[in-house]
Parts: structure tokens; sequence; C-alpha cells
């Protein structure tokens, strides 16, 4: 694996949403939800929101190398609600990935419970010992070639769940900086993107869905 370098896009905010509980944005590619633990990791998404909106509040993230679809609270009671909807499963969201190879049958699930690779951090694996349970279903859209297009659909929300799921089907995400290796990693990014989240509002309760075109 190269050498990271964190050299985020410099991109204005593209915000799908606002009211007074809610934000709604779609984070670009490249961009860390939140800042980094080592020096030149502090330009994140949340410090970039919190210029225009400072009550700006986290609720859960995307990896670095994903785009997509991310909603943050506006007070703490809303941050409250969605976390306990994250944690109790009752969001859904909906990713789009380009894998490597001919992914079938057309649908299907992997069950396989994950944890960190301690000596190979932040790389995940399965483990079947101390691994925490971890659901992708799977639906191919169209194979291009040898490769194939996807909507991911979590049940859970485990560290690299979709990645680490994908590679573990022999069909890693064309770019992933991590997972995928030689010409499957020649990519301009890694092609995984949230394109849908539905919720509840924390207010109203009403059910709500929020999309981003996918971008590759």
């Amino acid at each position: 694996m190269p050498p990271y370098s964190y050299n985020p896009p410099d991109l204005p905010l593209d915000i799908l949403h606002r009211d007074d509980a809610i934000l709604v944005v779609n984070k670009p590619a490249g961009l860390l939800s939140v800042p980094g633990k080592d020096p030149g990791k502090e330009d994140c998404l949340i410090e970039r929101l919190r210029i225009p909106f400072p009550e700006v509040l986290l609720v859960h993230r995307l990896d670095c190398d994903t785009s997509g679809v991310m909603v943050f609270g506006l007070t703490r009671a809303a941050q409250g609600h969605l976390g306990q909807q994250f944690e109790n499963r009752q969001t859904k969201k909906v990713y789009v990935a380009r894998l490597a190879g001919r992914l079938e049958p057309a649908e299907g699930r992997v069950d396989l419970p994950l944890c960190v690779d301690w000596p190979n951090r932040p790389r995940q694996h399965v483990n079947h010992d101390i691994g925490k349970p971890a659901i992708t279903d799977w639906r191919v859209v169209r194979h291009d070639g040898n490769t194939t297009r996807v909507r991911l659909m979590p049940q859970t929300g485990r560290s690299h769940q979709l990645r680490v799921h994908m590679l573990e089907l022999g069909h890693p995400i064309l770019g992933d900086p991590i997972y995928a290796t030689g010409a499957d990693a020649d990519y301009p990014r890694m092609m995984l993107h949230a394109e849908s989240l539905r919720l509840r509002h924390p207010e109203t309760g009403t059910t709500l869905t929020f999309s981003a075109p996918c971008p590759f």
C-alpha cells in the first residue's frame, strides 16, 4: 500500500437539505468526515460546515474516500434522535459501487463478522471469534466488461464493512486504496458512493429520503 497523502478537494459545500433540526450534505470523495489524528488532517467536512453552521453536530461518518449523503444534527435533541436511529438500524442506506470482476448471482447477502486487524490498522478483517456481526445485501445493476456496478444495502454499520465484504466475495471495490491491489487499485478515486439515506425527521417523525447522484 503506497504512503498515504491527504489532499482534500477544494470544492464548495453541497447542501442537500437544511431545516431547524438537520443538515444533509453530499460529501466529496477525499475529504475526511471529522479531523484526523495526525497533523495535517484538520481539514474535514464538519470543520468546513462549522463556518456557515456553527451549531452543526456529528451523527455518523463516511470513510474519507467515500462520497455521498451525510446527515448532521443542528440541535442536541436532533443529534440524539438521529443517533438512536442509526444505532437501532432504523435508517436505510443505499450505496453504489463499482467492483472488480463479474459479480454473480444478481443479488445476495454477505453475513461475515468484522473487527480491526490490529497489526495492520486501519484494515478490518473477518474474524469469527471476536468480530462484530456485519451484514450487507447486494444487487447487481449491470456488468461493464470485467467490472460490476452494484447497489449495496448495509444492514449494519461496521467500519469498512462494504469494502471488506466485497473483498471477501472476491470482487474488491475499484480504486480502494487499502483493499484493492494492482490494476484494481489504479483508479482516480474509490468507486463507492452513498447514494441515498432514509430516516425519520427528529422533530416531525416524517420519513424522508435524501439522495445524491452517483458521480462515477
